[in-house]
């Protein structure tokens, strides 16, 4: 099968929810019956009905989510959870009907009946925690990108989501943009021939860095608006620093994902999906200047270059995608016409007969070089379904028993990405070989410690 084939077949939308989902099963060992309980189903949601939605983390990308989603038709809001008082009384005067809360788990304890789905925007490291309390009550869900903050929060929350047969959906919202859908097209047509290499950045710069002096020196109190214990969640105890929140927790590694982390799930998704890339079999790091085994546990590099090794798949030969953020750039390619800028956000594509920019989120600069390919290029038929919007394509899936275009079998082998490249980058100037569907290194068992990292204690998934 071709590799368009194939990511069209693996993206196909597909029927929900089986009619015995209700049903359930007796095993018969030498202690007799046993009854295994069958896994809690979403309700059914006739397309006239409104569905009750519970948002958790209501600040910065949370409250984005809160009024994309909300602006849909067809839903109620009917929760809003945040850690941090302030921030949560904010989004209530716009919501007065909501009830509030600033621990998730009382907010799923006391209104599991009332709510169908749940969108989670907390800090990386929470993710999965609270998408799991939501998945296990068969509440559909909608994350915040990257999926979760280590590898094997990741595949238990696709088992999971499988399990309890709920609609699932990566808040990458760039894969509902109608523009990475053209690239797409355009590297099934053979526009650029064969890919062989990518080069994906972003120019942010997200590390504590500067901030490690002051929060070894300083001690200053938690504000009486904040839990500071439901927001550590499953992290290591530590005290309180207004230099992790809110919004600088990304910079920091035992609560967000970096640069990388968080850049991802936007730039390389438009080549993961157009080449069906999946799993690399290395990923190696280095970053200048940047020590991890005095800094790794606490902050990310100022900049950092990733190299990640595809192999053949389907049709298509082996590729190699080079990863840069930071003060690291994508390098100039040959070809590339002298009134064009290398993207500074966004990645540069390459093949046996061209290349394609494209910028953030595949939603800008979808170009072929050199100038004179994409003067004369023919634009070829549609071959995917163009959509309304990112949080619309969920809702629809909800209400169709469908798949949501970035579903968590999908935003998932995405997101974990960009967590080999973290672990490379603890492992600095080694190449890591990685068996992903035994998920882990065959040539790093200190590697493979980072994998599934402890939970602090009365934490679980």
């Amino acid at each position: 099968m071709s590799g368009d084939r194939k990511t069209i077949s693996r993206r196909r939308f597909v029927s929900g929810a089986s009619a015995a989902a209700g049903a359930g099963l007796w095993l018969v060992g030498s202690a007799g019956c046993t009854r295994v309980r069958p896994a809690v189903r979403p309700r059914r949601i006739s397309p006239s009905e409104k569905l009750n939605v519970a948002f958790v983390g209501v600040g910065g990308r949370g409250g984005s989510n809160l009024k994309e989603t909300s602006d849909e038709d067809g839903v109620n809001v009917v929760a809003l959870c945040d850690v941090d008082k302030e921030r949560l009384d904010q989004a209530g005067k716009k919501f007065p009907d909501a009830k509030q809360y600033q621990d998730y788990r009382k907010l799923l304890d006391e209104m599991d009946k009332q709510i169908d789905a749940v969108v989670v925007s907390t800090p990386d490291h929470t993710h999965a925690v609270a998408l799991m309390a939501a998945i296990k009550r068969g509440k559909h869900v909608y994350s915040e990108k990257p999926l979760a903050h280590s590898i094997q929060e990741i595949r238990e929350l696709r088992k999971a989501a499988r399990e309890h047969k709920v609609v699932t959906q990566l808040g990458n919202q760039g894969h509902s943009f109608p523009t990475i859908r053209t690239f797409c097209e355009w590297v099934w047509d053979g526009a650029i021939g064969n890919v062989h290499t990518i080069h994906a950045a972003c120019g942010a710069t997200n590390t504590g860095l500067a901030q490690l002096a002051r929060v070894k020196e300083e001690q200053p109190p938690v504000p009486e608006t904040l839990d500071w214990d439901v927001w550590l969640g499953p992290a290591q105890l530590r005290p309180y620093h207004s230099a992790y929140l809110p919004g600088r927790w990304r910079g920091w590694t035992p609560f967000g994902n970096g640069t990388i982390g968080d850049w991802v799930c936007h730039v390389v998704d438009p080549v993961f999906w157009a080449l069906d890339l999946g799993a690399p079999t290395t990923i190696e790091c280095h970053a200048e200047g940047y020590d991890p085994a005095k800094y790794a546990n606490d902050v990310f590099p100022r900049g950092m270059k990733v190299r990640f090794e595809f192999p053949a798949r389907g049709k298509r030969g082996p590729i190699t995608l080079h990863w840069y953020d930071g003060f690291e750039k994508i390098p100039r390619p040959e070809g590339l016409d002298p009134n064009r800028e290398v993207p500074g956000t966004g990645a540069v594509v390459l093949g046996d007969k061209g290349g394609i920019t494209y910028g953030s989120h595949g939603a800008s600069g979808v170009r072929l070089f050199p100038d004179e390919k994409m003067k004369a290029y023919k634009q070829p038929e549609q071959k995917i379904p163009r959509v309304k919007n990112h949080h619309a394509d969920w809702l629809r899936a909800i209400r169709s028993g469908q798949k949501a275009g970035s579903d968590f079998d999908y935003g998932g082998p995405l997101t974990e990405i960009a967590l080999l490249g973290i672990i490379a980058m603890r492992m600095m100037d080694k190449k890591l070989e990685w068996d992903s569907e035994k998920m882990r290194f065959t040539n790093s068992a200190e590697a493979n410690a980072f994998l599934n990292p402890p939970y602090r204690k009365g934490w679980t998934l």
